[in-house]
C-alpha cells in the first residue's frame, strides 16, 4: 500500500459494483468497541459487505478486511483499541492485501492522526460516513492509497444501507442521530454531531420489515431519544413514534435507549402507561444527586425535577422499573456533595443503577475543570455507593419472588446451557430450567429466588 493518503470527496449516491472477485471468496472481520448505536453501525457496515460478495468469519487470520469500530467516551477504551490496532500489524505484513480499516468515534475525533500512530491503517471512515465502505474499499483497491474519510457534520441522514443483525430475535433501530446537549464530561457531541431525526414512516417501515423477518422486539435507538422530533418538519416527537411503533402487530415488545431526565415528557410516560407493548422500564440517567455537580455537569435539571419526574412515573406506571447511570468523582465533588448523592439514591429506591468511575476525556470542558479527583477516593466512594445500591435492589428484587412474571426466552444461560436466560418487560434477567420453548417465545415463568442482579424461576 501506498503511504499516501487521499482525501475521499462525497457524497455520492453512485450504485457501485461488486467488490469481492468472481471465483474467489472473501471474508471480513468486525471487531466493535463502545454503545449499542456502534454495535448497530457495525451490522450496517456487514450488511455492505455482505451484499458485495464478502462473507462474515470469526477468524482475523483469514479476512481481506478487517474493520475496528471504536469508541472515545473514555481515554481508558481508545488505550484498547489502539493495543488492538497494534495487533494487526502482524497480520498486515502477513498479507499485504489485507484492507484495515477503522470506524467510529474515535476515528471521527482523530482523523489522520490514527495513520501517523498506526501506519499499518487503509482506511479512516468517520460516524457520518459509514455508508461508504464499498466506495472506499474500491479506492483503497484501485488507488492503492490510504483514505481518509471523515465528515465534519452530515448535511443530511445518510442514506439506507443493508444490515445484517447479530441477534435473530431483538433487532435495534436508530431513530436518531446526534447529540445536541454538550455534557460536561462527553465527547459525543464533537464525534456524532448535531441531533438529526429520522423520517417516521420510514422509521415504521423497518419495524415492519423486521417483524416479517421473525424480529420479536426492538429496540429504538439515540442518544437522546426524548428529543425525536424537535429537528423534524413533520411535527412529531417522541411520543408519537411510539404510539405508531405500538401499532405494529408482529412486534412483540418495544425497547429504547437512552431518555434524557430533562426531556421525558408527561405524553411519553403516558403513551407507555397505555400501551401493551412498550417495555415497562425507565432508564433515565441522573449521573450526580447532587445539584451542584449536576450543574457542573450542563445536565439541566436538579434533583427535585428528578424526584417529581419519578414520582409521576410511579403513579402513571406504578409496576414499571426504574434504573439510572451516575458517574462518580466527578471534578469538584466533596465528601458533602458526594453524601447527597447516597441519601438522593436511599430516596429515590432504584431498581439498578449503572455506575462509573469519572475519567479525563480530553476535549470535554470538564477535561479542564479544578479539583480533580484523586483515583483512590474514587474507587472508595464508588465501593460505598454499590454497597448501599445492591442492598436497595435485592430489596426490590425480593417482592417478586413466587409472582409469576412474562419473560422472552433470549437464549441458553452463559453460565449453564442446560438453563435459559430470558428477560421480563421490566428488563430484569430470569434463569429457569430449559424445556421445550424456543429463542423468542414468551412464557410465563414463576420468580423463585430473587437476586441481586437476576433472578432463578421455574415455567409455570
Amino acid at each position: 500500500m501506498s503511504n499516501h493518503i487521499k482525501v475521499f470527496s462525497g457524497p455520492t449516491d453512485k450504485k457501485t459494483d461488486t467488490v469481492a472477485d468472481l471465483g474467489k471468496e472473501k471474508y471480513f472481520f468486525t471487531y466493535t468497541f463502545g454503545c449499542q448505536m456502534n454495535e448497530n453501525d457495525s451490522e450496517r457496515l456487514a450488511g455492505q459487505l455482505r451484499s458485495t460478495g464478502y462473507q462474515h468469519t470469526d477468524n482475523m487470520e483469514q479476512a481481506d478486511v478487517i474493520l475496528i469500530n471504536t469508541c472515545c467516551v473514555r481515554e481508558s477504551a481508545e488505550k484498547k483499541i489502539y493495543g488492538k490496532i497494534g495487533e494487526l500489524k502482524r497480520l498486515k505484513t502477513l498479507n499485504p492485501n489485507l484492507v484495515i480499516g477503522i470506524a467510529g468515534c474515535m476515528a471521527q475525533k482523530d482523523r489522520d492522526k490514527l495513520f501517523k500512530k498506526a501506519p499499518h491503517i487503509d482506511i479512516v471512515m468517520g460516524t457520518h460516513n459509514t455508508h461508504q465502505l464499498i466506495e472506499l474499499l474500491q479506492e483503497v483497491e484501485q488507488s492503492r492509497d490510504k483514505v481518509l474519510a471523515v465528515w465534519d457534520q452530515a448535511e443530511r441522514l445518510a442514506p439506507e444501507v443493508p444490515t445484517i443483525r447479530k441477534n435473530q430475535i431483538s433487532a435495534w433501530v436508530p431513530i436518531m442521530y446526534g447529540c445536541n446537549n454538550f455534557c460536561t464530561y462527553c465527547i459525543v457531541p464533537y464525534v456524532r454531531g448535531r441531533e438529526r431525526s429520522r423520517p417516521l414512516q420510514d422509521i415504521v417501515q423497518e419495524i415492519e420489515q423486521l417483524g416479517k423477518e421473525g424480529f420479536k422486539e426492538i429496540t429504538l435507538l439515540g442518544q437522546n431519544v426524548n428529543s425525536y422530533g424537535k429537528d423534524s418538519e413533520e411535527n412529531v416527537d417522541f411520543a408519537d413514534l411510539l404510539q405508531a411503533v405500538d401499532k405494529i402487530q408482529s412486534i412483540a415488545r418495544i425497547r429504547y435507549m437512552t431518555s434524557h431526565p430533562r426531556d421525558m415528557s408527561d405524553k411519553v410516560i403516558q403513551t407507555i402507561a397505555q400501551s401493551s407493548k412498550i417495555c415497562k422500564h425507565f432508564h433515565l440517567p441522573i449521573q450526580s444527586g447532587s445539584n451542584a455537580i449536576l450543574q457542573r455537569m450542563n445536565r439541566g435539571y436538579t434533583v427535585e425535577y428528578y424526584i417529581e419526574l419519578v414520582k409521576k412515573i410511579r403513579d402513571l406506571v406504578p409496576d414499571a422499573s426504574i434504573t439510572t447511570d451516575l458517574i462518580i468523582g466527578f471534578p469538584g465533588e466533596t465528601d458533602e456533595l458526594f453524601a447527597e448523592t447516597l441519601e438522593f439514591i436511599k430516596e429515590i429506591q432504584f431498581d439498578a443503577a449503572y455506575t462509573f468511575l469519572y475519567s479525563i476525556r480530553s476535549g470535554t470542558p470538564a477535561a479542564s475543570m479544578d479539583e480533580q479527583i484523586q483515583l483512590p477516593v474514587k474507587k472508595a466512594r464508588l465501593q460505598q455507593l454499590m454497597d448501599i445500591q445492591n442492598e436497595i435492589s435485592l430489596a426490590i428484587n425480593r417482592k417478586s419472588e413466587g409472582q409469576i412474571v412474562e419473560v422472552m426466552v433470549e437464549g441458553p444461560s452463559k453460565n449453564d446451557a442446560s438453563r435459559w436466560m430470558g428477560r421480563t418487560g421490566t428488563n430484569k434477567i430470569v434463569i429457569w430450567d430449559k424445556g421445550e420453548e424456543c429463542i423468542g417465545d414468551l412464557k410465563m415463568i414463576k420468580i423463585m429466588q430473587a437476586q441481586t442482579w437476576l433472578f432463578k424461576g421455574q415455567m409455570v
